[in-house]
């Protein structure tokens, strides 16, 4: 696995491949902990470890643990090189639509029974040689784009039934058994990414959810481990973030294009989260991924 992704993953950052869905990572040096967001997904190491923080929780994915996530989560996650190589990992994201599929034909008499599932949003896993193998055939069919596109679907469903096989497989099983107040969260998570440039305030969500205001700061916390607006907030930072690494967009530009009014309030909360003004964590990041200003970024 390290030999295919040192030879497909050539770039530092996180990238998208010959397969949709699926992303190569590299990353050259050591990062201590910053704030990230990642989409819902599986992510396998072969090389170096990172180590995630979400609320009290603490969890590492490194060669013999892999990462599930089943909700867009911001949490904080420092990364840690190998001593003879660079941090390498892949990335497949989540399809409800797969997931179904999956469980209707392991459980073709009605529903599973979930007595193993987890409420928690986020998992590192022990790895299994039959999950190792599989994404091992995965990496091997994306050398080609003709076999990426014929082979590599079958990998990947393939992988996904391997984690629903597994100890932790009730955290993918729970995202087709949500009840209301969860589908209504995930609801509203799905619109704060769609929707982070526009005005969102916790009594009209509240409202369109049928809760109250409480309620909903309360489902929502259970399922983040953090509050609507702080969630909100940490979306639009982000996508800023990428926006002026990846566009040079100045600050006051990408402040406006995520839905920011006051660019000096937008520069306090941006330093407050990543430790730079805006300015200099654009910098910093084309300083760390080793490009120049008019080449793209991708962060991981």
């Amino acid at each position: 696995m390290v030999e295919l992704l040192n030879e497909l993953a050539t770039q530092e950052g996180t990238w998208g491949s010959a397969l949709e869905g699926v992303k190569l990572m590299r990353v050259g040096q050591t990062v201590p902990r910053i704030p990230v967001m990642y989409e819902p997904c599986i992510v396998i190491v072969a090389q170096g470890l990172k180590r995630g923080y979400l609320g009290d929780q603490r969890f590492v994915y490194d060669g013999r643990h892999y990462l599930t996530l089943t909700v867009p989560l911001p949490f904080e996650c420092e990364t840690e090189v190998a001593e003879d190589g660079p941090f390498l990992a892949m990335a497949i994201r989540i399809e409800l639509s797969v997931l179904g599929d999956l469980l209707l034909k392991m459980h073709p008499q009605g529903k599973p029974t979930l007595a193993a599932v987890t409420e928690s949003s986020v998992t590192a896993t022990a790895m299994d040689e039959a999950l190792s193998n599989a994404g091992v055939r995965l990496l091997e069919c994306l050398r080609s784009p003709v076999d990426a596109g014929v082979l590599g679907p079958h990998i990947v469903r393939e992988m996904v039934y391997r984690v629903l096989q597994g100890r932790r497989g009730g955290a993918l099983q729970s995202l087709l058994e949500m009840d209301g107040t969860r589908m209504q969260m995930h609801r509203i998570l799905h619109r704060m990414h769609s929707e982070y440039a526009r005005r969102l305030d916790v009594t009209t969500l509240a409202m369109e959810a049928g809760m109250s205001p409480s309620a909903l700061h309360h489902h929502f916390k259970a399922l983040t481990a953090t509050s609507p607006l702080q969630y909100l907030k940490t979306v639009r930072l982000h996508k800023a973030r990428m926006l002026m690494a990846q566009e040079s967009l100045a600050a006051s530009v990408a402040a406006d294009r995520v839905g920011y009014e006051s660019a000096s309030q937008f520069s306090r909360e941006f330093k407050r989260m990543f430790g730079f003004s805006p300015v200099d964590e654009a910098q910093r990041l084309r300083t760390l991924f080793g490009v120049s200003g008019a080449e793209p970024v991708r962060i991981s």
